[in-house]
């Protein structure tokens, strides 16, 4: 996929190595936030952002949640989407072929609700052209095992990597990790040691907003998933405690709408982060910082991402 290594010129180099991927730059427009991606094309240039994960793709359609489903917050957003999306044969019939005439990294968000539905969409997932890796969405309830979610139980984190990874062959496999465990370590050396190639970290917290007045939810459902600016904070402590368990890259993402958030994570060790809610105030988010990062870069004297992070990483732990 994307690469452009310019160091070797005496100019500043944005690229960063996610495994086995390598992205141009490692600003990533996240999941849930960016569509297929075909949505934000006449937004913003997919060539010049480091990539983006398209929503969730699962083994049939799914319609969603019902409205609203999105709903202010202080310094933040909830949202309940439903995990709508086409399903995976619609997906790789009707969005992949308008992707590939674009020189990005399609990162394809994988969900199920049972360890075969995972199997599933991997395995057509394998058969098409354009994809630069997989996200694998571990927040979903296992319908199989009375509800409980995959990403909350060492055991079942286990279970569907290594499923995943048994299929997934051709492509790096990235986990994305819930945030509310008791032991965010523990979940992140169990995806390792099950094949995970990357750790996304995190996805949105469990919360809900009520109106006093009426009793009722502010969202279609009754819960939904808090991101934004809000969450940066303890998506940092997550971030910085995950790449202390694992060799593996962590790949951050929670409230970042600033260069000064993006350097804050790589300061704790993330090796790439992902744009979300801002995403939805700003299109062309994703593209607009990393301008703003290749001048942080000028302004610090360093050529490589690995320079920045030497000099900015925290003395701490």
């Amino acid at each position: 996929m994307l690469s452009r290594n310019v160091s070797a010129s005496g100019r500043v180099d944005l690229s960063v190595q996610v495994g086995a991927l390598r992205l141009p730059n490692p600003i990533v427009a996240a999941s849930g936030t960016f569509g297929y991606g075909l949505e934000f094309a006449h937004l913003l240039d997919l060539n010049r952002i480091g990539g983006f994960v398209t929503k969730g793709i699962s083994q049939e359609p799914i319609e969603g949640a019902p409205s609203p489903r999105l709903c202010d917050t202080p310094s933040g957003m909830l949202n309940a989407v439903g995990l709508q999306n086409v399903g995976v044969e619609a997906f790789v019939t009707t969005k992949l072929p308008l992707l590939r005439k674009y020189n990005t990294n399609v990162i394809v968000n994988v969900f199920g609700y049972c360890l075969e539905e995972y199997v599933s969409v991997i395995q057509r997932l394998e058969d098409a052209d354009g994809i630069a890796a997989y996200e694998l969405n571990i927040s979903c309830p296992n319908v199989k095992k009375g509800g409980m979610q995959f990403g909350s139980n060492p055991a079942l984190v286990e279970e569907v990597v290594r499923a995943a990874r048994s299929v997934a062959v051709k492509r790096p496999l990235w986990v994305k990790l819930m945030p509310l465990v008791t032991d965010i370590g523990l979940i992140a050396r169990t995806a390792e040691a099950a094949g995970a190639d990357a750790l996304t970290v995190a996805n949105t917290y469990p919360a809900m907003a009520v109106d006093y007045r009426t009793g009722k939810s502010k969202l279609g459902n009754l819960t939904g998933g808090l991101s934004g600016p809000a969450i940066r904070p303890i998506t940092i402590r997550l971030v910085w405690e995950a790449t202390k368990a694992v060799k593996i890259p962590i790949v951050a993402l929670g409230g970042i709408e600033t260069v000064d958030d993006i350097l804050e994570y790589l300061s704790v060790g993330a090796a790439a982060v992902q744009v979300g809610t801002a995403s939805f105030t700003d299109p062309g988010i994703s593209e607009g910082l990393s301008g703003k990062l290749l001048r942080a870069m000028n302004e610090a004297n360093v050529l490589t991402i690995s320079e920045l992070k030497e000099k900015i990483a925290v003395k701490i732990g």
